[in-house]
């Protein structure tokens, strides 16, 4: 059996959502072994797993029998980053609020109110061979590893970026306090000239210079920065919200470059069909 964990009391964090716009609160509660992480709004309950992940311009959608909460990736981040595998969130709004950008008033909210072991058991899955997806020069991929290793590479068309790579290997057991230090704190970023472009297409109008930071062509508009390679380490944030839809960590070293959130829930439902064939 693998090993499960619960939060020790319910806490609630409120804010703007990033797309939408609109205010929403959220409380996080206790959730039984195995009920996994599932969302609760409009009436339904909506399960954070491979099932119900939904193609979603510049965040991650989850759509259960018509209803649907968006931009959950940052919160499934902290619980998994934070070793919680069951939690009910409880939604007033369709979207999650963006809070700083980062994951970390999600971790911060966490490890204030604790954590409660509930079964002991298995950290990591094996994987029985390669998984890949890719979409012209972006891909994931996750090789059969004995220890746990991502690597993450971005590449923009700015000085302030240009290419990064970022390579994080914690031990199972320091993978919590490692992820609240080393990732948690990234935040969500942009360049200036996309900007335009995605407030036409109806997105990021919560968006703002307090919860993204923001780039032209040669500097960032809202130093400073947390990390030297933070929008590298904000994709990696991505990725283990993206790839927690599994419910576990596959023992491998998962490496991605250049992948959007659709590419990530693509390379969770790989694996999760890999997981399928193998039993």
């Amino acid at each position: 059996m693998l090993y499960q964990q619960t939060i020790a009391a319910p806490f609630s964090l409120s804010g703007v959502g990033l797309h939408s716009g609109e205010q929403v609160s959220v409380t996080v509660k206790p959730a039984p072994i195995d009920a996994g992480r599932y969302f609760i709004y409009g009436g339904a309950k909506i399960p954070a797993d491979t099932s119900v992940v939904k193609a979603s311009q510049l965040s991650t959608e989850l759509r259960h029998n018509g209803t649907g909460v968006r931009t959950v990736e940052h919160l499934l981040s902290a619980l998994f980053g934070m070793g919680v595998h069951n939690a009910c969130i409880e939604m007033s709004s369709a979207e999650l609020p963006i809070l700083d950008g980062s994951a970390l008033p999600w971790v911060e909210a966490i490890a204030q109110v604790g954590i409660e072991t509930q079964v002991e058991g298995d950290r990591l899955v094996p994987l029985a061979e390669t998984v890949t997806v890719a979409k012209g020069d972006s891909f994931v991929t996750a090789i059969p590893a004995d220890t746990l290793r991502f690597t993450y590479g971005v590449e923009y068309p700015s000085k302030a970026i240009g290419e990064q790579w970022f390579s994080w290997a914690p031990t199972i057991t320091e993978f919590s306090e490692k992820f609240a230090t080393e990732i948690a704190p990234a935040r969500t970023f942009t360049l200036a000239a996309f900007i335009d472009q995605a407030r036409a297409a109806g997105l990021i109008k919560g968006g703002s210079l307090d919860n993204a930071i923001v780039c032209d062509s040669d500097r960032w508009l809202n130093p400073p920065l947390r990390f030297e390679n933070e929008p590298c380490r904000h994709k990696l944030l991505d990725l283990i919200g993206d790839i927690s839809l599994l419910g576990f960590l596959p023992r491998a070293h998962i490496l991605a470059y250049k992948a959007s959130h659709n590419l990530h829930a693509e390379f969770a439902l790989a694996i999760a069909k890999q997981q399928v064939s193998a039993t």
